[in-house]
């Protein structure tokens, strides 16, 4: 009896480790920057970055690369994205979160409230550059309520996220 107590308590414990996260070095070919993402959140490579969605669907969370030349058209396909899959921003609501430095890189983000089919949403971009001639584009997009029960996840990816060695 004390033994499966024991081996209980042990595995009780040893829950919160196996919420699994890994370095994820994007894009794979070519990498420009890392990130951990918990596994489960899905983390998948996408054409030109990375994005995941909590496991209870309250954030979407994406990173794309962008260069000089492609920054504008990297921003406007993350606006495109959140348009069709029905968020409306409010523009009014825009504030400019300031800048502060992760790991070496300046970040810089913009938030906004917004709506989508379940209701209020907060949105956000933010902008790092891992080196020179490069920028990481963060696209957040979470449900108001559901998406406080993520915030040390989402600081923890944000703070994980580093230049590629």
């Amino acid at each position: 009896m004390k033994k499966s107590v024991i081996l209980s308590a042990v595995f009780a414990a040893a829950l919160p480790l196996l919420a699994h996260a890994e370095s994820i070095s994007f894009p794979s070919d070519a990498p420009i920057a890392s990130v951990t993402i918990p596994d489960s959140w899905g983390p998948e490579e996408t054409e030109t970055g990375i994005q995941a969605t909590s496991d209870d669907n309250a954030i979407y969370f994406s990173i794309d690369i962008a260069d000089e030349k492609s920054t504008d058209k990297v921003i406007s396909d993350a606006v495109d994205f959140l348009t069709k899959n029905g968020v409306t921003i409010d523009q009014k609501t825009q504030k400019d979160a300031g800048n502060s430095e992760i790991n070496g890189m300046e970040f810089t983000a913009l938030d906004w409230d917004g709506k989508d089919e379940d209701g209020p949403v907060s949105v956000g971009l933010g902008f790092l550059s891992p080196k020179r001639g490069k920028m990481l584009v963060i696209t957040y997009w979470g449900t108001k309520g559901d998406e406080d029960k993520h915030d040390e996840e989402v600081a923890k990816i944000v703070h994980s996220l580093k230049p590629a060695s």
